[in-house]
């Protein structure tokens, strides 16, 4: 079954009657009736496709079952506390399957162990075109679409929504980057106090940098330049984020497992953090949570690197700057790391920024004036759930790592430790990896 065949819809009709509903002009009923009318009536059995075939679908109905399910919850809001009612006037092939048991088997036919609802991984990685991390000339990680087109499917085709995907999955390319660059050492292939590893470790700080760069930009970048309008985060592109059954968790940033796994990987001081990962396995796909369940049972890399260097982080924490000099001679490694654990506490406090500058503050306006919460999805929490200040606590964690001991030197100092520069010569690190969208390069996608 050629996925093509519904291109019309994802890429305009979709987005067309969505934007329609939405303004008033026409009722969920007519959203579902051209649904199953363009998509749902000919598909065929979950169990006749190609696992890429399937990935493909289900980004799809992904999309469209969350947009269907949105306005009939908005227009009937008891509907919110039996949600999988909304699915009822979708029925799928000539059988008439009913839509959630035949996405579910959609689902398992991707062999990903897909949940039975759309996910992080169909509205984002999926979704979007390959995106292709470079680095000194040389390719460093390669994030698979599975569309041949470069085509970004959003909900109502508004430009702010396509730069917010293209946010997350280049962000995502760039954390796999760094995770994979620093994987050997964290499995143990490659000693922690080797050169390789320093450099492994420095390639990592130069791709959260660049990482950090990139969500600025978004966060700076003005609506009428493409940018995302933070009326439109609120009450349009949020409220797609509605339940599918009592429970379930619609898709959302918080299960990027890449960022997950750094945070694993690197260490962060917030007691129950494994627990607050594995809240959040259900949504994500079974390779993701072997990694992470895998890393969970390791040592942090700051664990491995001081018990390599035979170092003790609590009387190192006693020390003055003038005290931390020679032992950051002896072991200039820990100069090399301490870069990267700020570089990772800066992609924390980024992240706290946007969800600050497209959420909670305006939400907060919104209060003030009395303007109130959106009635579907709110935007007082986060769409997993997570409160304003869970995200100041975890973002503060990251800062609070194991080499902070480090802090009262001067990090233009550690950096000419790390890089041998000159003062106020441009080092290394400031040489950014790139992330791009690149067309898909003709492999089997359908693997």
């Amino acid at each position: 079954m050629p996925v093509q065949e519904h291109d019309q819809w994802s890429t305009i009709d979709m987005p067309r009657l969505n934007r329609a509903v939405l303004a008033g002009d026409v009722g969920p009923d007519a959203f579902a009736a051209e649904f199953s009318r363009q998509v749902l009536a000919d598909l065929p059995d979950p169990e006749g496709l190609r696992p890429g075939e399937a990935r493909r679908l289900l980004v799809v109905l992904g999309m469209s079952g969350s947009s269907a399910a949105r306005h009939y919850q908005e227009r009937d809001l008891s509907l919110k506390s039996r949600p999988q009612e909304c699915f009822t006037p979708l029925a799928v092939g000539r059988g008439r399957t009913p839509f959630l048991p035949y996405f579910a088997k959609l689902a398992a036919a991707t062999g990903t162990g897909h949940s039975p609802r759309d996910s992080y991984a169909s509205l984002v990685r999926w979704n979007l075109p390959t995106a292709q991390v470079q680095a000194d000339g040389q390719i460093v990680a390669s994030l698979p679409g599975e569309f041949a087109d470069t085509a970004v499917r959003t909900y109502t085709g508004d430009p702010g929504e396509i730069g917010f995907f293209e946010l997350l999955k280049k962000s995502e390319a760039l954390e796999a980057a760094v995770n994979d660059v620093l994987e050997p050492i964290a499995d143990g292939s490659v000693d922690v106090r080797s050169k390789d590893a320093g450099d492994r470790a420095e390639l990592a700080t130069r791709l959260l940098a660049a990482l950090h760069r990139i969500n600025l930009d978004f966060a700076t970048c003005a609506p009428e330049e493409g940018g995302l309008r933070i009326d439109h985060f609120m009450d349009v592109f949020r409220q797609f984020a509605v339940h599918w059954q009592a429970d379930d968790i619609p898709p959302s940033g918080a299960q990027d497992p890449e960022f997950l796994r750094r945070d694993l990987m690197l260490g962060i001081d917030f007691p129950g953090y494994a627990a607050h990962v594995r809240r959040v396995f259900p949504a994500l796909l079974s390779a993701e949570r072997d990694v992470l369940a895998r890393q969970m049972e390791r040592r942090t890399l700051p664990e491995v690197l001081l018990t390599a260097l035979g170092l003790d982080p609590a009387r190192l924490r006693q020390l003055t700057a003038e005290q931390l000099r020679p032992v950051v001679r002896e072991h200039p490694q820990l100069a090399t790391w301490y870069l990267l654990l700020a570089a990772n506490a800066r992609i924390g406090a980024v992240h706290l920024m946007l969800t600050e500058k497209f959420l909670f503050k305006p939400q907060r306006v919104r209060d003030a004036s009395g303007a109130g919460d959106r009635p579907l999805v709110s935007n007082r929490q986060g769409t997993t759930g997570m409160k304003e200040p869970l995200l100041v606590q975890l973002a503060r964690a990251r800062r609070r790592h194991l080499l902070q001991f480090l802090a009262p030197i001067p990090d233009s100092e550690l950096t000419q430790v790390v890089y041998g520069e000159a003062a106020g010569a441009r080092p290394r690190s400031q040489r950014l990896p790139t992330v791009e969208f690149v067309a898909a390069d003709g492999c089997d996608r359908d693997a």
